[in-house]
Parts: C-alpha cells; structure tokens; sequence
C-alpha cells in the first residue's frame, strides 16, 4: 500500500499559503483519481482519501510541527513501510515552481518533516519537496534578520508566483503517479 500525505495547517486561514502546498498538491490528485471526498479520522488524526487498496492519501489535521504524529498512527495501523511512504511539502531552499524528489536524508529545517522522522522513527521515507524559495530566501538571507521565514511561509503567492505553482503542481502530480505505477527506485 502507498501512502502520500500532503503536509500543511488545517484551517481556511492557512488554505492558499506557500506551507500548503502539501495539502493543495493531495487534494488535486484526489481529483484527477476520482477519489473519495475527504474523511476526518479522529483515531488518526488525519483526513483521510482512500483510493483503493493499494493507496490512500493524508492531511494531517495537526499543525505542521505535529505532522508525524497521523503519519506514525496511519503507517502502524496498515503497517505501511516507510519506502512506501511519499510526504509532499513546501521547500523553501528550492526556487519557486522547482520540485525534487528523494528518499530519505535530514529534515533541512522543515519542522514538518522533521516531526516525520521523529513520530517514524527513520527518515527512510519518499519526500517531494515543492520549491517556494525567492531571491530572498535563496541568498540565505532567511538566516539572519532580513527575512522572516515565518511570515514567507505562512503567506499566500502573489497572481505572478500563483502561475507558476500551478505548473510545478501538474509536474509534481506528474511525479507521483510515475512512482505509483513504476516505484521509486
């Protein structure tokens, strides 16, 4: 069984922020695969999209930093293993409309995978990282005062970036369903 869960904060304040890109790039999947309207799942945590037997899609119902917490409970209740596991969110060392995809390696300072691999107990996990990065945060300027990362991330794209997102979701919808027919290795 495959798992993609889309990271993001629940509730319509956060909904079209640049740290929901997790949540909208799931929800557009779902679509494009007819599947079933979201559930909450209050056991999990989560709401819930199962496709089929063989996949089922996530949005945590926590806040970002507790994202791991529905992915740990999911994953040991179906018993899914981590390498069949696909977290989707924001990268904001990424330029704007880029995406990469990897398995495993350290949390880069996103608390939202970082909670992952704690709640998992690995970071043998599929991540696509949706790039959210400008100018700004690409010349590390978002280490020092310059930049409040926070305030990036928590703010909606302007008209401008809002076409570009849209192209780099097709291509991460692309992405995903080139690892659920063929795997990622």
């Amino acid at each position: 069984m495959w798992l993609i869960v889309g990271l993001g904060n629940p509730g319509e304040k956060y909904q079209n922020t640049r740290h929901n890109l997790g949540f909208e790039l799931v929800e557009d999947l779902r679509r494009k695969l007819n599947g079933e309207e979201w559930g909450v799942n209050k056991k999990f945590q989560a709401e819930v999209s199962k496709l089929s037997d063989e996949l089922m899609l996530i949005r945590p119902l926590t806040f970002m930093n507790n994202s791991g917490i529905a992915v740990a409970k999911i994953a040991n209740f179906y018993k899914i293993p981590s390498e069949s596991i696909v977290i989707v969110h924001d990268e904001l060392d990424l330029p704007l409309g880029h995406l990469k995809i990897r398995l495993g390696g350290a949390a880069a300072g996103h608390h939202g995978v970082e909670s992952v691999i704690e709640k998992l107990g690995t970071d043998q996990f599929i991540r696509l990282r949706l790039g959210i990065g400008n100018l700004k945060t690409l010349s590390s300027k978002h280490q020092g005062n310059h930049f409040s990362t926070e305030s990036f991330v928590l703010s909606d794209f302007n008209d401008l970036e809002r076409h570009d997102v849209k192209k780099m979701l097709k291509m991460g919808i692309k992405a995903l369903e080139l690892i659920l027919e063929k795997g990622f290795f």
